[in-house]
């Protein structure tokens, strides 16, 4: 199974202009294995990735699951993306965790890799957006919510809840989001897209036809 690491950038909490941006603790520093690399950009400490792993573009999407940015592209520019670009073996995607909206955003974020553990990250990671909360910390993602997502999910819950409540991806989410200064991502949701000659970069909720123009261009 394809791993991801990431990247992302720093700066103070606000939101503007459709993206949130953030500012990144120090995160204490884990020995990953960094092996799988989309132009400059290492992937691999992030979700699986999703579509053919040979496609000639990626994209690589740094978000929060609390980020109501991230749940309107979501919901507004990905069924597109993946229907035209996706599901024709054009592209795949690869989802980075910069978990720093609330509180519950980190645990969030792990609860999708303990889905992974069974094979479930990409419909763990649809579940969380399309029941995101209206407000930051307000109970929608807190380790009850998440369990019972897991449950109707219909995931072994003796295997999840004791993922979760190790805290065994802890780690891999500082990590995520520690690295995010080094490539420049100044919140969420953001954007790399890499292709065979070349990457570029985009902030924010941007429309399919932002990222039509830019795939096309590419293949």
């Amino acid at each position: 199974m394809n791993k991801n690491g990431v990247i992302i950038g720093v700066i103070a909490v606000a939101i503007i202009a459709g993206i949130a941006v953030f500012s990144s603790p120090s995160s204490e520093t884990v020995n990953l294995d960094m092996g799988r690399t989309h132009g400059t950009i290492s992937t691999a400490m992030g979700s699986p990735i999703l579509g053919n792993p040979s496609a000639p573009i990626t994209i690589v999407e740094f978000g929060d699951y609390q980020c109501h940015q991230c749940y309107n592209w979501f919901h507004n520019t990905k069924p597109a993306i993946t229907k035209e670009y996706i599901e024709t073996g054009k592209a795949n995607l690869v989802f980075v965790d910069l978990a720093f909206l609330g509180l519950d955003s980190p645990i969030a974020a792990q609860a999708s890799y303990c889905a992974e553990d069974q094979e479930m990250y990409w419909e763990y990671h649809d579940i969380l957006y399309n029941y995101q909360g209206s407000k930051i910390d307000d109970g929608w993602a807190n380790t009850e919510r998440l369990k019972a997502f897991a449950e109707n999910l219909g995931l072994d819950m003796d295997l999840f809840e004791s993922c979760l409540d190790s805290g065994k991806y802890s780690k891999r989410v500082q990590f995520n989001t520690q690295q995010a200064k080094e490539y420049g991502v100044r919140g969420t949701p953001g954007f790399f897209i890499v292709g065979p000659d070349g990457q570029q970069q985009l902030s924010g909720a941007q429309p399919f036809s932002v990222f039509k123009q830019i795939m096309d261009s590419m293949i």
